[in-house]
């Protein structure tokens, strides 16, 4: 009996989940993110990672009957947060990269899809610490206490899974716009306006070209997280080796490659709309519809590398979230109290000293 596409996804035999054993001394390596070598963290040996091949853009129909599962490492969940990780076989101890609890098992699901390539780190967990040391103390708002926070302890790499995509698209559309105009009249001795819409058809066609559309996979970290912190060179990314794993974790996907794939359609609409809308002198969209065809689908399934930090202050978590290829940070912040009241208070003081001064002079 043939198998079927969920079956074949689901079949591949484990794979190795040895240590990288540095050949010098014997010691356990892992991936050094600003040599982009192996460096065994006993005698400092760098060994040179075997693959340089570059990812190859698959066929969207391959997403699900080719694909291999990616069972080099185990999945974890974290019982304080939800998040889930895939942690390497390897690591014994693991506290969770998104709230920095210990209280985390191993659960019974399916690694997922083994990825195709990876992006790897290039900036290490110390130029993290000093990227968000700087970023916090730029939050004025922010407590002294929760600055001071950004520590390397609390910061750790996580491989998060991104599809990209790529297309052309061809479009045929046809709709209605307005431009707005105005009238005057007088009324009572004064003057009023009126607005008024001229309406006009619009019609023709549009072509646009995709190229490495990424899409978030997990919900471990939001798509405007990600964006936020964009880019990463997805289009140079290597084949996946599990080397690029050793020293840090990974994030498992939730949201599958046919699930992906309509969302980037969602986006690539839009996408399309706005172009085409902007060779219009327009003030109202009355109508505008759109007819695409996708042509030359094709997908990649990677890791991109990101820094996580967690702080808990007053009882609250909160992340922050480094790029790990180019540096770039984002995050949320808790608000001194004090510090909003006694700006308050400042540009109240101001506008009274206006008033006074206007006062004054009239």
């Amino acid at each position: 009996m043939s198998k079927t596409a969920e079956q074949k996804l689901y079949s591949d035999k484990k794979l190795d989940t040895s240590v990288y054993k540095c050949p010098n001394c014997g010691g356990e390596a892992v991936f050094d993110a600003t040599k982009q070598k192996m460096r065994c963290m006993y005698c400092d040996s760098l060994f040179d990672i075997e693959t340089n091949e570059k990812v190859v853009e698959k066929d969207i129909n391959e997403l699900l009957s080719n694909a291999k599962v990616w069972k080099e490492a185990e999945v974890y969940q974290c019982k304080s947060c939800g998040a889930k990780e895939i942690i390497s076989a390897q690591e014994v101890a693991h506290e969770c990269a998104f709230c920095g609890t210990n209280n985390i098992v191993k659960i019974e699901e399916m690694a997922g899809l083994k990825p195709q390539g990876v992006v790897p780190f290039k900036v290490d967990d110390k130029h993290a610490e000093q990227v968000a040391q700087k970023w916090t103390r730029s939050k004025f708002y922010a407590p002294r206490s929760f600055k001071k926070s950004a520590k390397a302890e609390n910061i750790k790499g996580v491989y998060n899974p991104v599809f990209t995509f790529d297309c052309d698209t061809r479009s045929t559309y046809e709709g209605r716009l307005g431009k707005n105009y105005t009238t005057y009249s007088h009324v009572n001795g004064k003057t009023v306006a009126h607005t008024h819409t001229n309406y006009f058809n619009v019609k023709g066609s549009h072509a646009m070209k995709f190229d490495d559309y990424l899409i978030q996979a997990s919900s471990n970290i939001t798509t405007d997280t990600l964006v936020k912190i964009s880019p990463f060179s997805t289009n140079d990314a290597p084949k996946y080796t599990q080397d690029y794993l050793r020293g840090y974790a990974a994030s498992t996907y939730n949201k599958d490659g046919q699930h992906c794939w309509k969302e980037c359609q969602s986006w690539m609409k839009y996408d399309i709309e706005k172009q085409i809308l902007k060779k219009y002198d327009y003030d109202v969209k009355d109508y505008l519809n759109i007819n695409t065809t996708y042509i030359n689908q094709t997908y990649k399934y990677l890791l991109v590398p990101v820094y996580v930090g967690h702080t808990t202050f007053k009882g609250k978590l909160y992340n922050f979230y480094v790029n790990g290829e180019n540096g770039k940070i984002t995050g949320k912040t808790p608000v001194s109290g004090w510090k909003v009241a006694f700006t308050v208070i400042g540009i109240l003081a101001i506008i009274a000293l206006i008033v006074a001064g206007i006062y004054i002079l009239d």
